[in-house]
C-alpha cells in the first residue's frame, strides 16, 4: 500500500478547531502530531484479510463546538438502562453528551466518571499521563487517525483501595454520519481497587457510510480488578474498527466480555499486556456474522510477569455468506517463568457459503511455562440435534438450543441484566430466529 494518504482534515484546520473547542494546548499538539503521522503510516496488516481493499474513506467531519448536556435520554437508549438516583451512567449521541450521572457516594470517594473531553480540561495531568500510552498513535494509520480525530469517549478513574460494587455504564449512539464518530475510553484502576465498566455501541437508521475508529485503554494497577463488558451493534452501513488494550500490574486482573453484533464489516483487537507478576487476563468474545460481512477479530495476551495467567474463549457463529478470521495469540516473553496461557477458538457455520477460520497462535520464549490451545471450525453437530429431537423437540428448536449453548459462556457473564437481554435478542435477530 502507498503511504500517500488523503487525510480527512487539514492540519491547520484541526489545530484551530481543537483550540476553538477549548482543548488544552497539550491535547491540540497531540492531535496535530498524530494527523501528520497518519499521512506517513500504513494501514495495519491483518491475518488473511486485506484492509486496504475496504472502503475506509468515510470518517465524517471534525466536530466544532459541543452541544449542551440535555439530560434527556433518547428513546432508542431507554430500554438499555435502569435509572435510579444511584445510577452511574453516561450517554453520548454522535460524540456529544446527552446524559451524565455519577452517584454522590462514588464522587465522595474520589471516583471520576465523565466524558474524556471534559476530563482533559479538568484533570489534564491525569489524562495526559495515560492517553495514547497503551494504544500509541504511531502504531499504524488507524491509530494515528484516531489520536487526531477522537471525540466523546469516557474517562473512568478509581482511587486506591476503592471498590465500586455497582457497574458503571456508557452508551454511545450513532445516528448522524456527517460528524466523526470516534469515542476513546480510558480506565485507570489504582492499586487494590475494583470496578465493572459496561458500554454499548448502537446506531440509528441511516443510509450513508461511516467508519467508527475507536480505542479503549485500561490500566490495572497492583492488586486491582477490572471487568470490562462491551456490545457493538452498528448497522450495515458502519465499518467498525477498534483497539481494546489493557496494561496489568502485579496481581492485577482484567476480564473482557465482548459481544460483536455488528451488521457491517468489523475489525477488533482485544489485547492484555500482563506486565506484572501474578497478573491475570480472562477474555470472552462472541460474534455472529451474517449477509456478506467480513470480520477479523484478534484476542491476544502478552506475558511479561512471572506466574501470569491468561484465558481466552472466542465463539463465532456464521451464516449466509459471512467471512470471519478469528485469531487467538498467546505470547510468553523471556523471563515470564511459571506463566500459563490457554486459548480456545470455535467457529460454527450455519451455511455452506459461510467461511470461518480459527487461528490459534502460541509464541513462547520461556521454558518454564504452560500454554495450550484448541480450535475448531464446523457445522452444527447432527448427533446433538438428533439427541434433542429424540426428546420431543423440533429440529428448529434443537438447532436454536445448540447455538445458544455454544454462545452461553459469554452471554451468561454479561454483568447487567438489561445488556444481557439485549445481547440475547441481538443473537436471535442475527440468526433469524
Amino acid at each position: 500500500m502507498s503511504t500517500q494518504t488523503i487525510l480527512p482534515v487539514e492540519v491547520d484546520t484541526l489545530k484551530n478547531t481543537s483550540a476553538n473547542n477549548g482543548e488544552p494546548a497539550w491535547l491540540t499538539e497531540s492531535r496535530t502530531k498524530a494527523l501528520q503521522l497518519a499521512g506517513e503510516l500504513e494501514l495495519p496488516k491483518l491475518e488473511k484479510m486485506r484492509l486496504d481493499r475496504w472502503d475506509l474513506g468515510h470518517f465524517g467531519n471534525v466536530r466544532e463546538g459541543r452541544s449542551e448536556v440535555s439530560q434527556q435520554i433518547p428513546d432508542s437508549v431507554k430500554s438499555l438502562v435502569n435509572m435510579t438516583e444511584a445510577s452511574n451512567l453516561i450517554v453520548q449521541r454522535n460524540g456529544d453528551i446527552v446524559f451524565s450521572q455519577l452517584s454522590s457516594d462514588l464522587a465522595s470517594k474520589g471516583v471520576i466518571f465523565t466524558d474524556l473531553e471534559t476530563a482533559a480540561r479538568e484533570h489534564g495531568d491525569l489524562v495526559k499521563q495515560y492517553l495514547h500510552t497503551a494504544v500509541k498513535a504511531d502504531e499504524n494509520q488507524l491509530t494515528a487517525l484516531h489520536a487526531a480525530l477522537w471525540n466523546g469517549g469516557v474517562f473512568l478513574y478509581v482511587p486506591k483501595n476503592v471498590e465500586v460494587e455497582i457497574p458503571l455504564q456508557s452508551i454511545f449512539l450513532l445516528d448522524d454520519t456527517k460528524t466523526t464518530f470516534a469515542p476513546h475510553i480510558v480506565i485507570v484502576a489504582e492499586a487494590n481497587s475494583a470496578v465493572t465498566y459496561v458500554d454499548n455501541y448502537i446506531s440509528g437508521d441511516y443510509s450513508d457510510k461511516i467508519v467508527h475508529n475507536g480505542v479503549a485503554e485500561v490500566f490495572v494497577k497492583s492488586g486491582a480488578k477490572v471487568r470490562f463488558a462491551t456490545v457493538h451493534n452498528f448497522n450495515v452501513n458502519t465499518t467498525d474498527l477498534i483497539y481494546r488494550r489493557s496494561v496489568v500490574d502485579n496481581d492485577g486482573s482484567i476480564e473482557w466480555i465482548v459481544g460483536e453484533m455488528n451488521a457491517g464489516d468489523s475489525v477488533s483487537e482485544t489485547l492484555s499486556i500482563l506486565q506484572g507478576n501474578g497478573s491475570l487476563s480472562d477474555a470472552k468474545v462472541i460474534a455472529v456474522g451474517s449477509g456478506t460481512q467480513k470480520l477479523n477479530y484478534t484476542t491476544k495476551a502478552v506475558h511479561f510477569g512471572k506466574s501470569s495467567e491468561s484465558q481466552m474463549i472466542t465463539r463465532a457463529v456464521m451464516r449466509e455468506q459471512a467471512t470471519a478470521i478469528i485469531n487467538g495469540i498467546t505470547k510468553i516473553e523471556k523471563g515470564a517463568t511459571k506463566a500459563n496461557g490457554e486459548q480456545t477458538e470455535k467457529v460454527l457455520m450455519l451455511s455452506p457459503k459461510a467461511r470461518g477460520d480459527a487461528n490459534p497462535i502460541l509464541l513462547i520464549d520461556e521454558d518454564d511455562v504452560k500454554a495450550g490451545h484448541a480450535a475448531s471450525v464446523g457445522q452444527v453437530n447432527p448427533e446433538q440435534i438428533y439427541y434433542l429431537m429424540s426428546r420431543g423437540i423440533t429440529r428448529e428448536q434443537a438447532e436454536r438450543l445448540v447455538i445458544y449453548g455454544f454462545l452461553a459462556p459469554v452471554v451468561s457473564d454479561i454483568p447487567l441484566e438489561q445488556l444481557q437481554e439485549q445481547l440475547q435478542g441481538l443473537v436471535e435477530r442475527k440468526l433469524g430466529q
